[in-house]
């Protein structure tokens, strides 16, 4: 059965998708949308699926992330598209220019490649699992439990935005945290391609990421050949939080070019 995403619209003009990250949801792009706003676009924000408020299902791939994506194009008939994916987002654009290039006018991949990358999420799956669902009553005790594990404000904080109130009482996390944890080795696959994609492209990375090394680069050039790179110097992987202003110029110059 195919999952119904949740998404929202910001403002009025030619359409961009944006897709978020692995444990994101939506609403985390919603500041740069509004600013997409006012130079004119209208900018659709996307929960994937096993994510945010979109349907729980049983598998997790990337090719089945395309399929959500085309499925959900042809269903509100836009059949062209900027398209914008941090992360595991960025990992589900390439994964759909790699077979719908048509449809992409420009893609913007925010600190991700199309490698393989070593896993580094067990710590944050820990500390999610280890919140029992059943015995606790605020949300401060949940975030209590993330910060004891992970040490780290900022990260829980992002985490805290999955936990929400069942209509029934008690709690619940809107990201499908078993099928996620199952099936984690999908999200760190690597995307093929079989031909070079001449889509314009914009590679994005954090001076204080690793997620795009510079030996990746003459990979990125040899399969991206119109495309470009820049790094944001102060940004981490979410260069959206450290840096949004920056993020935000680089994105809308590309655009406009």
């Amino acid at each position: 059965m195919n999952p119904v995403l949740n998404f929202k619209s910001v403002g009025l003009g030619p359409p961009i998708i944006i897709l978020h990250g692995l444990f994101g949801t939506l609403d985390n792009w919603l500041t740069t949308a509004r600013k997409l706003e006012d130079e004119g676009f209208m900018t659709f924000l996307i929960d994937q699926r096993d994510h945010g408020r979109s349907d729980h299902t049983d598998a997790f791939n990337y090719p089945l992330l395309a399929d959500d994506l085309l499925r959900w194009m042809e269903e509100n008939w836009i059949h062209e598209t900027i398209l914008i994916g941090h992360s595991m987002g960025g990992k589900t654009s390439l994964q759909f220019v790699s077979q719908h290039e048509d449809m992409i006018t420009k893609l913007v991949v925010i600190d991700i490649c199309f490698r393989q990358y070593p896993s580094g999420h067990e710590d944050v799956f820990d500390a999610l699992f280890a919140v029992d669902l059943e015995k606790i009553t605020s949300r401060d005790e949940a975030q209590e439990i993330l910060l004891e594990k992970l040490n780290d404000l900022g990260t829980v904080q992002f985490l805290m935005k999955n936990l929400t109130r069942k209509i029934e009482g008690g709690f619940e996390w809107k990201l499908n945290l078993p099928l996620l944890y199952k099936e984690y080795d999908n999200i760190l696959d690597e995307i093929k391609f079989d031909h070079p994609c001449e889509t314009k492209t914009l590679f994005i990375r954090g001076s204080r990421s690793k997620y795009i090394r510079d030996e990746d680069i003459p990979e990125i050039q040899k399969t991206f050949p119109n495309s470009k790179i820049v790094t944001i110097e102060g940004a981490g992987h979410w260069v959206h939080v450290d840096k949004p202003n920056e993020l935000f110029e680089e994105i809308n110059a590309f655009i406009r070019e």
